[in-house]
């Protein structure tokens, strides 16, 4: 879930919600309302600038008393924020020089100053001590933490559960428009279960048709090419009595019995029926 919202989506969540299809009395109201709000913090800022302008008219001392404290803090404050940051960085003011002089260091009158290493960067380089530490025992002392192999390891599981995943749904994207004849002959030999089981009582157990009509000639009451008999399986020919199959099958099944019925082509079983409609020519 977003936590955060752009200004983009904020303003459009509200035009919508503003011209949205429900009672326009709501939308007026809110207009009116934000009006109002707007109004009245204009209302309470010009207040509170008049009660300013009385006390300092009524109360000169007490107002310049009031400025020079409120001046003396800011300096105050100032003064500390300068401090920490000359402290981070190591920083002297020059009357403090003298003091850092390095003794019996002096050469044709040039001196150094033994200026401390800052804040900052022993900070920086315990930090990095520190993690060092902690990324030695994590990944080579306690083993918590993947290394670079296995990281890799684990990334090429991940990969192969994403390909088996996807192949096992890429299988059912297939309609038929996109189905094509499998060449392996993988898709055929799991469509013959699926084809005894469920069109050897109309068709034959070889294809040679019985109620149905042959599929093993090259006559075709619906079109013999692949995209033709997937589209036949899945939506049926309801007037000649054969079902829809889209409601039993998935279009991976439908995909694997229409390239077993592919398969079946010129295989000559035994008492063929006689051919029906129209002889397809094949490439």
């Amino acid at each position: 879930m977003r936590v955060f919202l752009s200004t983009g989506d904020v303003l459009a969540g509200i035009k919508s919600f503003l011209l949205s299809d429900g009672d326009i009395h709501r939308t007026i109201f809110l207009i009116t309302l934000v009006v109002a709000m707007l109004v009245l913090l204009l209302a309470v800022y010009r207040i509170h600038r008049a009660l300013q302008a009385i006390y300092r008219i009524s109360f000169p001392e007490s107002y310049q008393k009031d400025l020079a404290e409120k001046a003396n803090i800011r300096a105050a404050r100032t003064l500390r924020s300068k401090a920490r940051w000359d402290g981070l960085l190591g920083l002297h003011k020059l009357e403090e020089e003298h003091t850092l002089v390095i003794k019996d260091h002096d050469y044709d009158g040039i001196v150094e100053l033994d200026n401390p290493i800052p804040l900052w960067f022993n900070a920086l380089f315990y930090s990095t001590i520190i993690f060092g530490l902690g990324y030695l025992l994590s990944y080579h002392v306690f083993a918590w933490g993947l290394n670079q192999d296995q990281e890799y390891v684990v990334e090429v599981e991940r990969a192969e559960e994403a390909r088996q995943l996807y192949l096992s749904q890429a299988a059912d994207l297939v309609d038929e428009s996109s189905i094509t004849v499998d060449s392996t002959g993988t898709l055929a030999a799991a469509g013959q279960a699926i084809f005894t089981a469920n069109c050897a009582a109309c068709h034959g157990a070889q294809g040679e048709g019985t109620i149905g009509p042959n599929l093993t000639d090259r006559h075709w009451l619906h079109g013999g090419e692949i995209r033709d008999i997937f589209k036949t399986v899945k939506y049926g020919v309801p007037a000649k009595g054969m079902v829809p199959w889209e409601q039993t099958l998935t279009p991976g099944q439908i995909a694997e019995v229409s390239n077993y019925i592919i398969s079946l082509r010129d295989s000559k079983p035994a008492n063929p029926k006689a051919p029906e409609g129209t002889e397809v020519v094949y490439e």
